[in-house]
């Protein structure tokens, strides 16, 4: 069997494989990118894009109604199948032939089919007829094979066919019920979707809505998921799953059960790394693959684990981050360049640590970045926050008449910069970058008095956090 030779193999065609190749060959690399399913990955198809698309309507008809003067135009609801085929152009109808040519436009080589280690540097690929390829890296294989949905040991569940984020962001046939098991971001976006749609839905949490986020955050996501109609069970477990010709049926904890025509299952993400031939590198088939701020799997000086997979911050925006780093990375080491580990270095990517922004598309949206207050107090931080009502600015009043937002700034005292920032409320997540530059940036509060926002905009928040505050003294 001939061997082709690249000086990067990237297993994984989802925008981080993307993003890591292309990084190499602008640098001067050849690259090779494997692929078993659609080119453009999970966000493309499944995730990201569909999702979003099938929320835009509940945030407009909101944004819409919440303004007098539009909101007597306002004759229905949502059109559902206006809205499932705007997600079907969304996503292409699934075809990834755009996502092709881009990859022939920035000259690199797509191998159709499955991509398995087999040794060193090398890299097998089997394709849907059976066919055997083998490539060869001459400099490094990038693993960026994303993560899955996990479905969690309860008796019956398996048997059931629940749905996956997959299933719920392709459908086509709207169920009058459906029950997510999950209280996270999926499980919280995907419930304001189909509650939009008409469906009734029921929420299944072992803990609180967004556990991980400010408390305040998941608290107004359950009431505003329970004033459109969704029945949201917290702290329940479920025992017991079963499927019969009328659907399915949970049985929770304390005895009583949940009946549903689907079932969606939103708790939590497993890697795909099951069944690319990690026990031939000396690695354990089915792990999270650890690696430092480069992205080079600990113990290899070859084999970089780059975006969901490597579990430091599963969100595709964070994914293209790592992307970046690593292809700069793999190019700095290939011509022999001293690769940068500096804080602000541009080939490490410490972003992941503790300065990821992370937006949640339901109603009212949370926008969030950096660490929460109590984050911030467990690292030993010497912590002060601002909270703020954001219905009190003026920004608020003008953009709706029942606005209703909290924005909470944790602060670090020592340093006096911003740590964390969460934002809850109509629109927050064009606010969010704002909040991410401070706290990357470490920019001291006593600068930001001369960062004057507009008036009347909701950004206006930046002015009330910093006299929540105090005033600074003289900046030279």
């Amino acid at each position: 069997m001939e061997t082709e030779e690249y000086d990067l193999i990237v297993i994984g065609a989802g925008p981080v494989g993307e993003n890591v190749a292309d990084r190499a060959v602008q640098g001067g690399l050849t690259a090779a990118i494997v692929e078993s399913e659609l080119v453009g990955g999970e966000c493309s198809y499944w995730a990201c894009m569909p999702s979003k698309t099938l929320l835009r309507p509940v945030a407009a008809l909101r944004a819409a109604r919440a303004v007098p003067g539009a909101a007597a135009a306002i004759a229905g609801g949502i059109d559902v199948a206006a809205t499932l085929r705007s997600r079907d152009a969304m996503v292409h109808d699934w075809n990834d032939d755009g996502q092709v040519g881009w990859l022939e436009s920035a000259h690199i080589d797509l191998v159709r089919g499955h991509g398995r280690l087999v040794g060193v540097k090398t890299v097998r690929v089997t394709d849907s007829d059976g066919s055997e390829r083998i490539l060869r890296a001459r400099r490094a294989v990038a693993v960026c094979t994303g993560s899955a949905a996990l479905l969690p040991d309860i008796p019956g569940l398996a048997d059931a066919e629940p749905w996956t984020s997959r299933e719920a962001t392709a459908v086509h046939d709207v169920p009058s019920s459906l029950v997510i098991l999950g209280g996270g971001v999926v499980a919280c976006e995907l419930a304001t979707a189909f509650a939009s749609f008409g469906t009734a839905v029921t929420v299944i949490a072992r803990s609180e809505l967004l556990r991980g986020l400010e408390p305040f955050a998941g608290e107004a996501v359950a009431a505003a998921l329970q004033g459109a109609g969704v029945d949201v069970h917290r702290h329940t477990d479920v025992t017991a799953v079963t499927r019969d010709d009328e659907g399915v049926v949970l049985t929770l904890g304390d005895g009583g059960q949940v009946r549903a025509a689907e079932l969606l299952v939103a708790t939590g993400r497993v890697p795909r790394t099951t069944d690319i031939g990690l026990d031939a590198v000396g690695l354990i088939p089915g792990s999270w693959l650890v690696v430092d701020d480069t992205l080079r799997v600990h113990g290899s000086d070859w084999l970089y684990a780059v975006g969901d997979v490597n579990h430091r911050a599963l969100l595709t925006h964070q994914g293209k981050y790592q992307a970046r780093a690593a292809g700069d990375v793999i190019v700095a080491r290939a011509v022999g360049a001293a690769v940068d580990d500096a804080p602000w270095g541009t080939h490490v990517a410490t972003a992941d640590h503790a300065a990821v922004p992370q937006v949640v598309f339901t109603e009212p949206q949370v926008a969030t970045v950096g660490l929460t207050a109590q984050h911030a107090e467990d690292a030993g931080l010497p912590v002060r926050i601002l909270d703020i009502d954001l219905a009190a600015l003026a920004g608020a009043a003008t953009h709706a008449d029942d606005y209703a937002g909290t924005a909470r700034a944790v602060v670090d005292e020592d340093r006096g910069v911003i740590v964390g920032a969460t934002l809850v409320g109509p629109d927050v997540a064009e606010l969010l970058q704002a909040a991410t530059i401070a706290v990357v940036g470490e920019v001291p509060l006593a600068r930001l008095w001369h960062a004057v926002p507009s008036y009347p905009t909701v950004s206006e928040l930046w002015l009330r956090w910093l006299e929540r505050y105090g005033r600074p003294g003289i900046v030279r």
